[in-house]
C-alpha cells in the first residue's frame, strides 16, 4: 500500500503471517526535466524511477521474492490503481502470484473481507488515469514554458487550474461591472386585540401581487396611502413544512461544510480526513480507521452500514425517529459512485467516546463527519407554520411563524437557521382579531454583487461545472494560490495582478482549454475511459494535434514581439538609471537596470491620470500585502483616499462626488446618490 500509517493499522488487524509493506506513494512517474511523452511513438508515456524511491523499491524486490501471495492494497481510485500497475512492472511481478484488493474503510473486517475477494488489475481504471496525467503534462509542459517568456519564469498553466483561475477571474469581472440598485423595505409594529406586545409584520404588494418598493418617493405613497387605512386580516393559513434530512457527505460537500462550519481550508480537510481514514489508536480498542475512503462523489451507503445506523437511531434516539423512505441524489451523469459516502466506519463510536483519542482538529471534523451522516439516516423534521396576510387599503402585509412540531435529524444536526430568534405572531389571531398601527419601519437599501468566491464556493462552482474530480478540489486550489494568482483575504479568494495577465494571456492564446464547457467534457471522456467506453490514446491522439497547433501559433506572436523591460522616469537614487518594470512573485515592481551591481528595487505606483478628490495629488494603482488591487492616493499616508473599484476623472452632475468604473458605466462613489451616466468613449490617443 502508499502509505506507511495504513500499514501500521493493517500490520495490527492480519497478524504474523502477512508483511504489510508501504511504497510511500508513487514510485514512477515521467521525468521533470522533459515532457517524458514519445509523440512518435504514439503519445506513450516514458516512465522513470522517481528519485529518492530507490531504496524502497529495493527493499520491496526482497520481501516480494520471499512471498507466497502478493496483495496490492492501494487506495480504491483511479490513482491508487494506477500505482498499483507501477509496482508491478518496477517490481517485476508479472509473473508472480498477484492479486489486487480494495476497501473503502480501514477496519479488520474491511480488510479482512477484501483478502476473501481479490480480483486483477483494472486496466481501465489505469488507463483513465494515465490520460489524465498525460494530458496535464502536455498542457503544462506546452504552455508554462510560453509563460515564462510572456510574464517571468516559475508560472504555470495547467488544464484544470487555468478553468479554474477563468472561472474566479470571470467573478471578478461581474463584481466590477456591476450597479447596485436601490430598493427600500418597510416593516410595521402592530397591536392586536388583548396582546401588549406588538407584532411585526411585512409589506408585501398590493392585492394581485408582490411589489418591490424601487426608490423613496414609491416609500412615501405607500406609508402617506396606509397610515389613513385599518389594518384587516384578510387570511390566516395553518399547514406543515417538512425540513428534508441533509445527504451524507461527498468530498465536495464535505470541504464547503467544513470551511463554513470549522473555517478549515480545503487541504486542512483533506488532510485530517486522511488522518481519521488511515487509522487512530482509539483507547481500549486498538487502531482503526474511523471513517470511510474521502474521495467520493457518491452519496450511496452500504446495506450493512444502514442497517446498523438503523439499530443505533432506534436505541439512541427512539424507532420513531428511524429513516424509512430512501432520500437519493439524482446523477447527473458525472456521478461515478465508485465509492460509498463519507462516513464513520461504526456508528457507535461517537464523538464523545473518541474525544480523547483525536487532536481538537481530528475530532472536530470526525464530528461534523459523524452528525452529518446520522442526520442523513434519520426522519426529516416537520415544522408547523401559520401565515397571516393582512390588507389596509389597498395595500397588503405579512407574517408568518414557524415551530418545530417533530425533531427528526435536526436533533444531532441543526444549522444556523433553526437557531435564529422565530417570528412570533399574536395568540389567538381570527379574522375578526382588532388590528391597529403602532408604527413603521423603513430601511433604504442597495442589491449587492455576487459573492467572491470562497474555498468552499469555488469548490461547488468546479462540482456544478464538472470540472475536477474529488481528489482534484483541494490541489487545484492550494495551486493557484501558490502561484500567486489568486489571494486570499478573510475566506475570500481574489485574483490578483499577475492572475489577470495570466488568465488574459491563457484566454487569448489558448481559448479552449480555459473554457469551462470543453474541461468539463474532457472529464467526461476520462470517465468513459474508465467505464472501457473510450480507449485513453484516442483522447491523447484528439487533443494533443490541436495543442500543438496552438503552442505554435503562439509562439510564433510572441517572437514577432519582443518582451523587454519597460523603462520608467523614476530615477534609482543610488546610480542614476532609469528604473524599469519587472514582474515578482506579487505582480509588477521597479527595479535598477543595472543589476547585479545595483539592487535597488521600488513599489510600482501606476499612476491611472486621476486627480485625488481630497487632496488633489496623483491616485495611484496599489496592491495588499497579498496581491489584491485598489487605488489609493500617492500622498499616502498623509492622504487616506482609497477605492477598490477604480476612480474615474468625472464628478457626479448630481452630488459633485467623484465617480468610479463600473464595466463600460460610471456610477457615483456615493451610493445614496446612485447617479449613473455610460462611459465616455477613449480617444485613440488615450
Amino acid at each position: 500500500m502508499e502509505s506507511p500509517a495504513k500499514v501500521k493499522t493493517i500490520k495490527k488487524f492480519l497478524g504474523p503471517n502477512y508483511d504489510v509493506e508501504a511504497s510511500n506513494g508513487h514510485v514512477r512517474d515521467m521525468p521533470k526535466s522533459q515532457m517524458g511523452i514519445d509523440m512518435e511513438h504514439d503519445y506513450e508515456p516514458k516512465y522513470i524511477t522517481i528519485r529518492g524511491k530507490g531504496d524502497i523499491l529495493a527493499n520491496l524486490r526482497k520481501k516480494v521474492k520471499k512471498a507466497d501471495k502478493i496483495y496490492l492494497a492501494t487506495d480504491p481510485d483511479r490513482e491508487g490503481e494506477a500505482i498499483s500497475w507501477h509496482l508491478m512492472t518496477a517490481l517485476k511481478l508479472e509473473d508472480k502470484k498477484v492479486q489486487r484488493i480494495s476497501f473503502n474503510e480501514i477496519t479488520k473486517s474491511a480488510v479482512k473481507e477484501s483478502l476473501k475477494a481479490p480480483r486483477e488489475l483494472d486496466m481501465n481504471l489505469v488507463d483513465a488515469q494515465q490520460a489524465r496525467r498525460v494530458l496535464d503534462r502536455m498542457v503544462g509542459y506546452s504552455l508554462s514554458p510560453l509563460l515564462w517568456v510572456k510574464v517571468k519564469r516559475g508560472l504555470s498553466a495547467g488544464r484544470v487550474q487555468s478553468a479554474a483561475l477563468r472561472i474566479i477571474c470571470d467573478r471578478e469581472e461581474e463584481i466590477g461591472a456591476f450597479i447596485p440598485q436601490e430598493y427600500w423595505s418597510l416593516e410595521a409594529d402592530v397591536l392586536c386585540d388583548g396582546e401588549k406586545k406588538p407584532m411585526r409584520i411585512k409589506f408585501y404588494g398590493d392585492k394581485k401581487q408582490k411589489l418591490t418598493i424601487e426608490n423613496k418617493e414609491m416609500l412615501d405613497e405607500i406609508l402617506q396611502k396606509t397610515e389613513k387605512e385599518e389594518f384587516k386580516i384578510s387570511d390566516i393559513r395553518m399547514g406543515e413544512r417538512v425540513k428534508k434530512q441533509p445527504l451524507p457527505f461527498t468530498t465536495s460537500t464535505l470541504q464547503q461544510e467544513a470551511a463554513n462550519a470549522l473555517n478549515f481550508s480545503t487541504q486542512k480537510t483533506m488532510r485530517l480526513a486522511q488522518q481519521l481514514y488511515e487509522g487512530v489508536d482509539i483507547k481500549g480498542n486498538g487502531t482503526a480507521g474511523i471513517i470511510t475512503y474521502l474521495r467520493t462523489d457518491s452519496t450511496r451507503v452500504s446495506e450493512e452500514a444502514r442497517g446498523t445506523a438503523a439499530q443505533f437511531i432506534a436505541a439512541q434516539y427512539g424507532e420513531e425517529y428511524v429513516l424509512v423512505d430512501e432520500r437519493k441524489e439524482k446523477n447527473d451523469g458525472r456521478i461515478q459512485d465508485a465509492h460509498e459516502a463519507i462516513r464513520p466506519t461504526d456508528i457507535t463510536l461517537t464523538p464523545t467516546k473518541l474525544k480523547e483519542s483525536l487532536s481538537r482538529d481530528q475530532f472536530r471534523l470526525y464530528q461534523l463527519i459523524w452528525r452529518r451522516f446520522t442526520a442523513s439516516r434519520m426522519k426529516e423534521a416537520v415544522y408547523e407554520t401559520t401565515n397571516v396576510k393582512l390588507d389596509a387599503g389597498e395595500y397588503r402585509f405579512s407574517a408568518s411563524a414557524s415551530k418545530v412540531k417533530f425533531q427528526g435529524f435536526l436533533t444531532v444536526y441543526g444549522d444556523s437557521e433553526e437557531k435564529k430568534e422565530p417570528n412570533t405572531l399574536a395568540k389567538n389571531l381570527s379574522m375578526d382579531t382588532k388590528v391597529s398601527l403602532k408604527e413603521f419601519d423603513y430601511k433604504q437599501h442597495f442589491t449587492q454583487p455576487p459573492a467572491h468566491y470562497t474555498e468552499a464556493s469555488l469548490v461547488r462552482a468546479l462540482e456544478e461545472a464538472g470540472i475536477g474530480r474529488p481528489s482534484t478540489y483541494a490541489p487545484t486550489i492550494t495551486t493557484i494560490i501558490a502561484r500567486r494568482y489568486v489571494a486570499k483575504e478573510n475566506k475570500n479568494l481574489y485574483v490578483t495582478e499577475l492572475g489577470e495577465v495570466v488568465n488574459h494571456i491563457m484566454k487569448e492564446a489558448f481559448p479552449s482549454l480555459v473554457d469551462v464547457a470543453f474541461t468539463a467534457n474532457m472529464e467526461s471522456l476520462l470517465d468513459g475511459v474508465e467505464d472501457g467506453a473510450v480507449k485513453w490514446k484516442t483522447i491523447i491522439r484528439n487533443f494533443y494535434p490541436d495543442l500543438e497547433a496552438a503552442v505554435t501559433a503562439a509562439q510564433k506572436e510572441l517572437e514577432t514581439v519582443k518582451i523587454e523591460d519597460e523603462v520608467t522616469e523614476e530615477i534609482c537614487e543610488h546610480c542614476g538609471r532609469n528604473m524599469v518594470i519587472k514582474y515578482g512573485p506579487h505582480g509588477r515592481f521597479l527595479a535598477c537596470p543595472g543589476f547585479p551591481d545595483c539592487k535597488n528595487t521600488k513599489p510600482y505606483l501606476e499612476k491611472i491620470g486621476v486627480v485625488c478628490p481630497l487632496c488633489g495629488g496623483d491616485v495611484v494603482m496599489k496592491k495588499t500585502k497579498k496581491g489584491r488591487r485598489y487605488y489609493g492616493c500617492s500622498n499616502h499616508p498623509e492622504c487616506e483616499f482609497m477605492s477598490w473599484p477604480k476612480p474615474s476623472g468625472q464628478k457626479c452632475p448630481n452630488c459633485g462626488n467623484y465617480m468610479v468604473e463600473k464595466g463600460n458605466k460610471l456610477i457615483c462613489s456615493d451610493q445614496t446618490c446612485g447617479y449613473l451616466m455610460e462611459k465616455p468613449e477613449q480617444s485613440e490617443d488615450n
